[in-house]
């Protein structure tokens, strides 16, 4: 069901995020925006999701605080350092220090239970495997089997027959084609953030994975990258 029906997206102000709250819109649902505060690194994060909910147009955008720094165990949380100045083919050997413990099953059970007030069971998340396959919690049977579990641990799911969809438009694409998709649908990327660790000022370093991948989508794509970079790759402002 699409049309009036409201679907909860994951918005973390990343470049994948506002690519699928655009891609929400344009599939009929009337998009409304879930940012996690977790305690990341990446504060700015925080302030390009309003700014992208603004410009894209989502319904309604919540920002909500659950501090996982509290026990850390990852280096976007806790005092781990960030790798940096690796190479794209071997992002995908291992699950990296960057790994949030069960970030992805945290924010798509708090996604879950605000969907299932609204009265959806449609929730968008910008995960995708193919260029980063690192991560356990983005591959395409683990979000098959969140689906299965939202069926039997809601009300909605179980007296309402409602059918609960996790949405991954961009589990199979490259970054490079997430980006082109961005372009198309005039996603606001100046307002998005990749880094994972940024400076004081705000700047990305471009050598931590997510600049390096981010930074070959837009290059393979032939635009510029309309965020800024620290041109040195140190960290400290």
């Amino acid at each position: 069901m699409t049309g009036d029906s409201p679907a909860v997206v994951l918005l973390s102000g990343g470049l994948d995020s506002a690519v699928v709250l655009a891609i929400c819109r344009t599939e009929g649902f009337r998009p409304c925006a879930l940012t996690i505060d977790y305690g990341q690194r990446n504060r700015l994060e925080l302030e390009g999701a309003t700014q992208i909910s603004d410009a894209l147009g989502a319904e309604q955008h919540i920002v909500l605080k659950i501090d996982l720094t509290q026990w850390g165990g990852s280096a976007l949380t806790g005092g781990h350092e960030v790798p940096t100045g690796r190479a794209i083919e071997e992002m995908a050997h291992s699950i990296p220090i960057t790994y949030v413990p069960a970030r992805n099953t945290i924010f798509l059970s708090v996604a879950m239970a605000w969907a299932e007030t609204l009265g959806t069971g449609h929730v968008y998340i910008g995960a995708h495997a193919l260029d980063y396959s690192g991560y356990p919690d983005c591959r395409p049977e683990y979000f098959r089997a969140f689906e299965q579990m939202a069926n039997l641990a809601t009300r909605s799911g179980v007296e309402e027959n409602t059918t609960w969809q996790i949405h991954t438009p961009l589990l199979r694409m490259t970054k490079q084609q997430i980006v082109r998709r961005g372009v198309a649908l005039a996603v606001p990327f100046e307002h998005t953030h990749s880094c994972y660790q940024p400076t004081r000022d705000g700047l990305a370093c471009g050598v931590c994975d997510a600049c390096l991948l981010r930074l070959a989508a837009f290059a393979a794509v032939g635009i510029p990258d309309p965020i800024h970079y620290r041109q040195d790759g140190t960290t400290s402002s």
